[in-house]
């Protein structure tokens, strides 16, 4: 009896199981909802959401105004000038510490709890990850300006009322202008704001949990401050990235003050890209299977810090070829000009207080005369020397009136102008209506001096 062995056939190899792969959108909603789920960034969100309205409110209230922030000596008079105080402070403090809590934190906060391989398991691209991470942060940040922006104005307005406001030249903005305004500054600061955010990440990502990565976009900030309280030639100055904290001032001149602005602006935005695209291939390049790897010195400086002073020359560079740059751009005929300006605009204002014949800027022919208290010193640059003698010419009356102010300039071309007399033009700060008394807008106001041209040549 014979047996027949018959040959099977192989059997396939059993389906290769193909993990879906995970969209950005999807990581992106599960880092927005982890950042969320922080209990300070929930605090924050409501502070910024509430807070500033209360605070506008409650200065607007007081006998005593910040009149040495810029739009503060308004207060009384428009709520419009509220979220234009907030946002001074906002650029100086608020804005580098918020982005310092989100950005700074968004990628050392998985060093600290040790959540790499887990988040590397799930989602299995390190690309995804930070793209995920830098929008979720990105996200929260927004929301954290636009409270700050909604909450003064709300808090502003309807604490004191819907009013003109008097722009940095002396001329009166109707309502619908000055909203317009108030709110393309706040847009105009998002670009220093996102430079802040880069550099957080960049810090995040190269410092691991070390506490300098956090506070890295507050230093930086702080060193910008400083750097634009010292008398640096305008080219550097505007070749920070942090200009456009200052320069949103120029809105509210007329014509607008743009060429600072949109430098800035620009500048700013270079920063943001520069600083993120660095941050992104350090996060690219590094040894997730190592849990002690979370950043070290040398690759931060020479990754990180040395490409960042090397945009600052080529900025510089840049601005110094393209724009009208040079020294100080504070000069003698631009706050004079200046001067002139805002003086003759807010003589018609005085004029209608007090129920005299109204006169136009063009008859008044206002002019001013200034120095820096002696023919030694050249009359350019910042500095609270400045003296000036305004002239004017009343319709039908020969002689010419002045009046004296003493001129505070900072760096950054705002000027205070503090009246030195006569009494009755500019000496008190106080003048008698037919209505009681009212505050002198000649007696002390704040001005601008254009640092640039619009163009070169």
């Amino acid at each position: 009896m014979t047996t027949t062995v018959r040959m099977t056939e192989p059997l396939p190899p059993p389906p290769v199981q193909v993990t879906p792969r995970i969209p950005v959108t999807r990581c992106y909603r599960f880092e927005l909802v982890k950042l969320v789920a922080h209990w300070r960034i929930r605090l924050l969100l409501l502070a910024c959401w509430v807070a500033p309205g209360l605070f506008v409110a409650g200065v607007s209230e007081q006998s005593t105004l910040p009149s040495d922030t810029l739009f503060g000596r308004w207060m009384h008079a428009t709520g419009w000038a509220g979220p234009l105080v907030t946002l001074g402070f906002a650029g100086t403090w608020a804005l580098p510490l918020l982005t310092s809590v989100v950005a700074g934190d968004v990628f050392a906060s998985e060093d600290r709890l040790g959540t790499w391989r887990h988040l590397l398991v799930a989602v299995r691209s390190p690309r995804r990850i930070f793209a995920a991470k830098a929008l979720a942060s990105l996200t929260v940040i927004l929301l954290l300006v636009a409270g700050l922006a909604c909450s003064s104005t709300v808090g502003g307005v309807l604490a004191v009322g819907n009013q003109p406001l008097v722009g940095l030249d002396g001329h009166l903005l109707p309502p619908a202008d000055a909203a317009e305004k108030v709110l393309l500054a706040w847009a105009c600061v998002l670009a220093p704001t996102l430079a802040l955010a880069g550099i957080g990440l960049l810090g995040s990502v190269a410092l691991g949990r070390s506490p300098v990565g956090l506070l890295l976009p507050a230093v930086v900030a702080l060193a910008m401050q400083l750097a634009q309280m010292m008398p640096l030639p305008v080219a550097v100055r505007l070749s920070l990235p942090g200009s456009a904290f200052l320069s949103w001032n120029g809105l509210f001149t007329s014509p607008a003050q743009l060429a600072p602005l949109l430098t800035g602006i620009a500048v700013s935005l270079v920063w943001a890209v520069t600083a993120t695209a660095l941050a992104y291939l350090l996060f690219l390049r590094r040894d997730f299977t190592n849990p002690t790897d979370d950043g070290s010195a040398r690759r931060a400086v020479v990754a990180g810090a040395l490409p960042l002073v090397g945009l600052i020359a080529v900025t510089t560079v840049v601005v110094t070829a393209t724009t009208t740059a040079t020294g100080s751009g504070i000069t003698q005929d631009k706050v004079q000009r200046s001067l002139a300006t805002a003086f003759a605009h807010l003589y018609r204002m005085q004029t209608a207080q007090l129920n005299r014949p109204a006169v136009t800027e063009a008859r008044l022919q206002a002019t001013a005369a200034c120095d820096k208290g002696s023919d030694r010193v050249a009359a350019e640059g910042p500095g609270n020397d400045w003296r000036c003698v305004v002239s004017w010419h009343l319709p039908g009356v020969e002689a010419a009136g002045s009046a004296v102010y003493q001129l505070d300039v900072t760096p950054d071309g705002r000027f205070v102008a503090d009246g030195d007399g006569p009494k009755e033009v500019n000496g008190y700060f106080l003048v008698r209506t037919p209505t009681g008394d009212a505050p002198n807008p000649l007696w002390q106001f704040d001005g601008d001096v254009e640092l640039l041209s619009p163009s070169k040549g």
